[in-house]
């Protein structure tokens, strides 16, 4: 089947109308009407060749809601006119040690919703800036909020499970401190997260105007991060930092911050590497730095669950398909709180 969508021909090529396939849905396949779809950072890093290996046409998004509107024969526990969802993953190889822990975001043979191999035409997957999508049901997930808050619910698909993964992953809850680095598309939802599972919630920014924004968040405290003595009140007092930021900046300013056997999640990917942190800031603390990448899609399914069970949703803009170059030009200036969202009924006007 043709459809309309968006994406690029060439990496200094802006978005624009597309007409792109889709196939007919199989045994196990999910067809979905696509209602909305949130705009990621690396979106536009795809897009825009600015990581290697890009595709074209890219058809970018992976934060898809939207409706069943058709059901293969072997497809269970779905009926059409339910509400669903797609994030970053619509395949993986389904035997290896990461897939049997329902890891499969960490699958050697994960293939993402957009700029992965697939024998679907183009050879590549397109993702959600388009008015449909066919995806195996083990994929899609259920969207348990109400249908006003659905656009809101996109941007879950990936900021939410990549700042939920690392906080379940530390045992995050009553009785722990968690900082938030980065008030932005994965900060602010960290802050939400955080809260809701009964963590004390510190937001780090650099900036002096987001401090009460933080605070609306559910931030309990909130340190502008160039005032030494705001650092220096929380020095060896947390048990995970979450750093979202996705620029290089000194690391071992906050590795102090954490306790012994505490650690520091990056989940922000900067085009270039961070200063090497001091081996003496991890060693006299045994603390650690790791790294966390979206989720599996049994954990991505109990945060949706969470995030409907405690009324939670992304601070969002809606947009309209024609205004998504401007919208990759105001993510780079940092101009949306906190991610745009595109209203997919535009696709075609």
């Amino acid at each position: 089947m043709i459809i309309h969508a968006y994406g690029a021909h060439a990496a200094d090529q802006p978005l624009v109308p597309l007409q792109i396939s889709r196939r007919t849905p199989g045994a196990h396949d999910v067809q979905i009407d696509i209602a909305f779809c949130g705009v990621c950072h690396s979106d536009l890093h795809q897009a825009r060749g600015e990581w290697a290996g890009t595709h074209y046409p890219c058809v970018p998004g992976h934060e898809i809601v939207g409706r069943v509107s058709a059901l293969g024969a072997s497809v269970s526990g779905l009926r059409v006119g339910d509400l669903v969802g797609v994030g970053c993953i619509v395949d993986s190889c389904r035997h290896c040690a990461d897939c049997a822990e329902d890891l499969e975001n960490y699958c050697d043979g994960m293939v993402g919703t957009y700029n992965f191999p697939t024998t679907d035409t183009p050879g590549h997957t397109l993702g959600g800036y388009s008015q449909r999508i066919v995806v195996d049901a083990h994929y899609v997930l259920r969207i348990r909020h109400g249908e006003a808050q659905l656009a809101a619910v996109a941007p879950l698909l990936c900021a939410g499970i990549t700042t939920w993964s690392p906080l379940r992953r530390w045992n995050i809850g009553p009785g722990k401190k968690v900082g938030i680095v980065g008030i932005g598309g994965l900060g602010h939802m960290g802050i939400k997260l955080a809260r809701a599972l009964g963590a004390h919630v510190v937001a780090f920014t650099t900036s002096e105007s987001k401090r009460e924004a933080a605070r609306q968040l559910g931030a309990d405290d909130v340190v502008v991060t160039r005032n030494p003595q705001e650092m220096l009140a929380h020095l060896r007092s947390f048990d995970l930092i979450l750093n979202t930021v996705a620029a290089p900046h000194d690391l071992d300013a906050l590795l102090v911050l954490l306790k012994r056997d505490a650690c520091m999640t990056l989940v922000g990917a900067p085009a270039s590497a961070h200063p090497s942190p001091d081996v003496f800031n991890l060693i006299t603390k045994r603390r650690a730095i790791s790294g966390s990448m979206i989720g599996g899609i049994r954990e991505t399914q109990e945060m949706l669950d969470f995030c409907a069970e405690h009324g939670i949703v992304a601070d969002i803009e809606l947009i309209t398909a024609g205004q998504i170059n401007q919208a990759f030009e105001r993510m780079l200036a940092g101009d949306v709180q906190y991610r745009f969202v595109i209203d997919n009924a535009t696709l075609a006007s």
